[in-house]
């Protein structure tokens, strides 16, 4: 896909799951996500936050965590969360919106609201609405050395089988699972390695 094609993805999967949760009660917002020590609630505040905060805005948190990303992804993603109450409208609203992250192309937030989808719809039990071509296209993304820039910390030297789609990657043992799992888990997910089978899931371990 081109970037518009990717822009278009991007902004069908913002729309997808702003109509999940939009009717999410106040107990399901506070559920704990699968990213440690978020709840759902501060997921999509994170997924909101580059949609409605300005470069200088992180560049300014940027300095006062002394340039640690994390840190300041995590105090502006807190203010973005207390700002809007009805999180789910503004990811819905901001969906057409552009922003890609400092040396990356629309391929990570693609991935991004693909992977931190399942890390809220996971917990709440919803079903994923993601198209199988897009996870296939996410997948792509991961294996590569630019997705471990704040994605991953490189794949693990196995071969990797998506069982619901005709994906493969890599040599070595084999770890067979559904593709959001394999996401997942190449994205420090541990509990999707339940869903793996193969020689290569000890690998991993």
């Amino acid at each position: 896909m081109d970037d518009e094609q990717l822009f278009a993805e991007i902004a069908d999967e913002r729309r997808r799951l702003a109509d999940q949760l939009s009717g999410l009660t106040d107990e399901q917002w506070a559920t704990p996500s699968l990213c440690a020590g978020w709840t759902c609630r501060d997921v999509v505040a994170h997924l909101v936050m580059p949609l409605v905060v300005s470069t200088p805005t992180i560049v300014l948190a940027m300095l006062r965590s002394f340039g640690d990303f994390d840190k300041a992804n995590v105090a502006v993603t807190a203010k973005v969360a207390q700002r809007y109450d009805d999180l789910a409208a503004v990811l819905r609203d901001k969906a057409d919106k552009r922003f890609t992250p400092p040396g990356n192309g629309p391929l990570a937030p693609l991935s991004d609201i693909v992977i931190h989808g399942a890390d809220i719809r996971r917990p709440l039990g919803l079903p994923s609405t993601t198209d199988p071509d897009r996870r296939r296209t996410v997948l792509d993304f991961l294996v590569t050395p630019k997705a471990s820039r704040g994605f991953t910390d490189g794949v693990a030297p196995v071969r990797w089988v998506a069982t619901d789609l005709d994906w493969t990657f890599g040599d070595g043992p084999d770890v067979r699972g559904p593709a959001e799992s394999l996401m997942l888990v190449m994205t420090g997910r541990g509990i999707a390695m339940a869903d793996l089978t193969g020689d290569g899931v000890a690998t991993l371990t």
